[in-house]
């Protein structure tokens, strides 16, 4: 095992393959993004999502995907011309990585076909497998909206491993306001994420602040609000309140607990409970 890799997995404490397959997953998103950081895509693009949730800011649960903006839309955008350093960044750290261009017209849970991505399938060899079998297929999908609404800011986050590098990212209320949209509006058919769920309570807890026009660009970009007035603190209140009215707590608890360690954080999860929280978030 490379030391780089040996020093980024000690700061897991993985007692289950599981969580041995989980934290070189996610040291594996850290090494792509740093390929990114090295071909100069953050002087075009950011990272939003789940994933830089946990990456940037150390949100408790695991996140699958990579998922970025870019700064201005470019519907000729294309994510192809930064694979080949990524694949190069991967197989500096000892790990072979083949790269399946994903088609542009992909939909997504907003039914968006603005989009350019990449799915990075990743095998971890012997050398690398201490709780990891030898062999393990590590899928990691990379997803750029093309499109993106207006009215958002970045900043740069710094990490510190492999080696030190910066990471362009929407600001925590621009973070905020993108959760926000997935939770009033993907569509899963029968499924509920509970997952956002899980987000929006960390997000209360830890950075109450959602920038309130940008959440309302995301939801006309999508044609979830169609109103000639904008959304106020009291048109987000009544959008959650119908969310909670009609969520499935029970399926949102079972979607999240493969991603979280504590579970017993979640038995206090209840429509009422989230009615609560959701008084707590501040418009800004």
């Amino acid at each position: 095992m490379q030391d780089a890799v040996k020093t980024m997995l000690a700061r897991y404490d993985c007692q289950t393959t599981v969580e041995y397959t989980h934290a070189l997953q996610e040291i594996l998103q850290e090494i792509v993004l740093l390929g990114l950081w090295r071909s100069k895509f953050f002087e075009h693009g950011a990272f939003y999502g789940g994933t830089a949730l946990r990456i940037l800011y150390g949100l408790d649960r695991f996140s699958e995907d990579l998922d970025f903006s870019l700064l201005h839309p470019n519907k000729n955008f294309q994510l192809d011309k930064y694979l080949a350093a990524l694949e190069k960044e991967v197989s500096a750290f000892g790990f072979k990585a083949i790269v399946e261009i994903k088609n542009k017209s992909f939909q997504s849970a907003f039914l968006k076909t603005e989009t350019s991505g990449a799915l990075l399938t990743i095998t971890s060899d012997e050398a690398v497998s201490s709780g990891v079998p030898a062999g393990k297929l590590l899928r990691i999908k990379l997803e750029v909206d093309t499109e993106p609404p207006p009215g958002f800011n970045t900043e740069t986050r710094y990490l510190l491993q492999p080696i030190s590098f910066g990471v362009r990212t929407y600001t925590m209320p621009d973070l905020f306001a993108g959760k926000m949209h997935a939770l009033l509006c993907r569509q899963w058919e029968n499924r509920v994420k509970g997952r956002d769920w899980y987000d929006l309570v960390w997000y209360v807890a830890n950075f109450p602040q959602l920038h309130l026009s940008h959440l309302e660009e995301r939801m006309r970009q999508s044609g979830h609000w169609q109103e000639k007035g904008k959304i106020g603190q009291g048109e987000l209140g009544d959008l959650l309140t119908r969310a909670i009215e009609t969520l499935d707590v029970e399926q949102a608890k079972r979607d999240v607990i493969p991603f979280v360690q504590d579970t017993d954080r979640l038995d206090v999860w209840s429509r009422d409970f989230f009615q609560d929280i959701c008084l707590r978030i501040r418009a800004v």
